[in-house]
């Protein structure tokens, strides 16, 4: 039975996005079979960009023909405009100094001791400058760009929040048994960001202008901002850490928005979104 894109639009929001992902996964896997032929190793990160452009080709595709969207960028979230820049850096910013701040709490409590910077650290600050920045863009078009488009068609805000925010936990926790195990209160965090970005997307421009709401500004800077932070001090070997403190205060895995003083960044983040989104539903 040939399935029409009008037949499609009409399914359940669950159902589309498991045909999105379906269809998705048919586009990249002769992708993925010829590299393992040519190279006989597994897909790599060449392989990931790949599938992240396929990805954007494809949503754009999807709004066009299923939904009927003269620009479904636009509609996602993703707008070249000078309110997306402006909001990106000041969320950026915010992000960037929230993990900063968490550190230095640390420090102060004794928890962790601060090291020097290595010669090669201005190297470092530009390469996770430009890490944090593709990671914020590829996992906040997919999350709260297309996705969560794709749940508010069909569910209330608040619904499509909960679900994209546990979804997003999920995808970050595809890892073996044994690790999520040990790891396991970091899904809880996960979810609390994944709200957070939810409601930076939500929140007023940096213009106050509330048609500017529902951007990707905010939630691309504050999610490159935490990537950022992070970068910096684990890549660049910043942290030395007490072995007397447990892990449950200073992070899981030597993650600092895992641990105690993390998920409570992380709530003051998202408090301050949610509220900054109920301007946004006033205006």
């Amino acid at each position: 039975m040939k399935i029409q894109w009008s037949d499609l639009a009409r399914w359940g929001a669950a159902l589309r996005i498991v045909c999105f992902f379906s269809l998705l996964l048919l586009l990249w896997l002769p992708i993925a079979l010829l590299y393992w032929l040519i190279s006989g190793q597994s897909p790599n990160i060449a392989c990931l960009i790949a599938l992240y452009l396929e990805f954007f080709v494809l949503s754009w595709v999807w709004g066009r023909r299923l939904h009927g969207l003269s620009y479904p960028f636009y509609h996602y979230g993703l707008v070249w405009a000078p309110e997306l820049g402006v909001d990106l850096v000041k969320a950026m910013v915010f992000g960037l100094g929230g993990v900063i701040s968490l550190y230095l709490i640390q420090t102060s409590l004794g928890w962790i001791s601060l090291q020097p910077p290595a010669s090669d650290f201005p190297i470092i600050l530009l390469q996770g400058l430009g890490v944090a920045l593709v990671v914020g863009l590829a996992e906040e078009f997919l999350f709260r760009g297309w996705l969560l488009f794709e749940l508010e068609r069909d569910y209330s805000p608040e619904l499509a929040l909960w679900i994209s925010s546990l979804l997003f936990a999920l995808a970050h926790y595809l890892r073996p048994i044994a690790v999520i195990f040990e790891t396991w209160p970091q899904f809880f965090g996960l979810v609390l960001l994944g709200m957070a970005l939810v409601w930076a997307k939500r929140s007023p421009s940096a213009y106050l202008d509330r048609k500017a709401s529902g951007k990707l500004g905010a939630p691309i800077g504050l999610h490159a901002g935490l990537v950022w932070g992070y970068y910096l001090f684990t890549v660049g070997q910043l942290v030395r850490y007490s072995p007397q403190i447990p892990e449950w205060l200073t992070g899981i895995d030597q993650n600092p928005l895992a641990g105690v003083l993390g998920f409570a960044l992380l709530g003051v983040i998202a408090a301050f979104f949610q509220r900054k989104s109920r301007r946004s539903a006033t205006l």
